[in-house]
C-alpha cells in the first residue's frame, strides 16, 4: 500500500516509446507506477497490467485492481497512442475508426474509468498526451491530427467540468520524438500517383523530423515533472521550437497557417 508521500501513478502505454520513458522517470521521482499495455516488457520498480485502452471491462478490471492495492490514484497519465498516415480519399473506415478507438476513445475511457475515484477522493491529476498536430494539422495524416485535435478540445473542456472537485486536467502536446513510433505508424501509399507523389513525400519528410526529434527520455522527464506541480496548467507545449510553432498556428488565420503547414509536409 502507497505511503502518504508516495504518488500513485497510471502511464498507458507504458511498454515502449514516450509512456515507457514517463513510467521510468516517475519511478526515478520516488512513484509508485503501474504500466497498462497490452504487451508485458519488464522494467524494475514498475509493475504491468495487461490492459488493452479499447476494451472497458479490461480498463475497470485494472483501475480497480490499482484501488484495492493502493487505496488511491494521484495521477493517471495517457499515453496509449499510434499513428496512421495516407490519403483521406484512400483510408478505410475501419483504419480511421481504430485511430480514434485508440487515440481519443482509449483515453476516455481510462478518464472515465478513474473519474468517480478522483471525485470521490477529492483530487487527482489526468495527464492527457496530444500533439502539435492538434494544431498544425498535418496533411496526409489528417485522422491523427484529428484524433489528437479531440484530445486537446476533450481535454479543455474536461478540466473545467472537474475543477470543483480538486481533479486538475492537463494536455501535453508533442513535437517531433525519436522513437519506435515512426516505425510502428501504419502507412498507405494508395494514390500517391494520382496525389502526384506527395503522399510518400510528405511521410518521408515527417519521418525525417522524428528520427532527427527530441530525446524521448527528456520528454518523460518532462511529462513526470508536470505530475509533481501542485498547480499545473490546462496545456503544456515540449520544445521552445514547438511552443513557437503552436503559438504561431493559434494566431495565424487559418489561410496563412494551411499555407505554411502545406509547404512542409504538403
Amino acid at each position: 500500500m502507497a505511503g502518504e508521500n508516495n504518488r500513485v501513478v497510471i502511464v498507458t502505454g507504458g511498454s515502449s516509446g514516450i509512456g515507457r520513458c514517463t513510467a521510468s522517470a516517475l519511478k526515478e521521482n520516488g512513484c509508485i507506477v503501474y504500466e497498462f499495455s497490452r504487451r508485458s516488457i519488464p522494467m524494475v520498480g514498475v509493475t504491468h497490467l495487461s490492459v488493452d485502452v479499447t476494451d472497458e471491462d479490461a480498463v475497470n478490471a485494472a483501475v480497480q485492481q490499482v484501488i484495492q492495492k493502493e487505496t488511491k490514484i494521484d495521477a493517471v497519465i495517457n499515453c496509449a497512442g499510434f499513428g496512421i498516415s495516407g490519403a483521406v480519399e484512400f483510408t478505410s473506415m475501419e483504419q480511421a475508426k481504430a485511430q480514434f478507438d485508440v487515440n481519443f476513445f482509449g483515453t476516455v475511457t481510462v478518464n472515465k474509468a478513474v473519474l468517480p475515484f478522483l471525485r470521490h477522493q477529492g483530487k487527482g491529476h489526468i495527464v492527457n498526451i496530444s500533439s502539435v498536430a492538434a494544431v498544425a494539422h498535418i496533411p496526409f495524416q489528417t485522422f491523427y491530427s484529428a484524433s489528437k485535435a479531440a484530445v486537446s478540445s476533450y481535454s479543455y473542456a474536461l478540466a473545467n467540468e472537474v475543477k470543483p472537485y480538486g481533479i486538475h486536467v492537463t494536455v501535453v502536446e508533442l513535437g517531433d520524438i525519436c522513437t519506435g513510433f515512426t516505425k510502428a505508424r501504419q502507412k498507405s501509399i494508395l494514390g500517391d500517383d494520382e496525389y502526384g507523389g506527395r503522399i510518400s513525400r510528405s511521410v518521408s519528410q515527417m519521418e525525417h523530423d522524428e528520427q532527427n526529434g527530441m530525446d524521448p527520455a527528456r520528454i518523460g522527464r518532462y511529462i513526470a515533472g508536470i505530475v509533481e506541480k501542485k498547480n499545473p496548467a490546462v496545456v503544456y507545449v515540449a520544445g521552445a521550437q514547438y511552443k513557437f510553432l503552436s503559438l504561431l498556428c493559434k494566431l495565424l488565420p487559418a489561410a496563412a497557417r494551411g499555407k505554411i503547414v502545406g509547404k512542409i509536409y504538403g
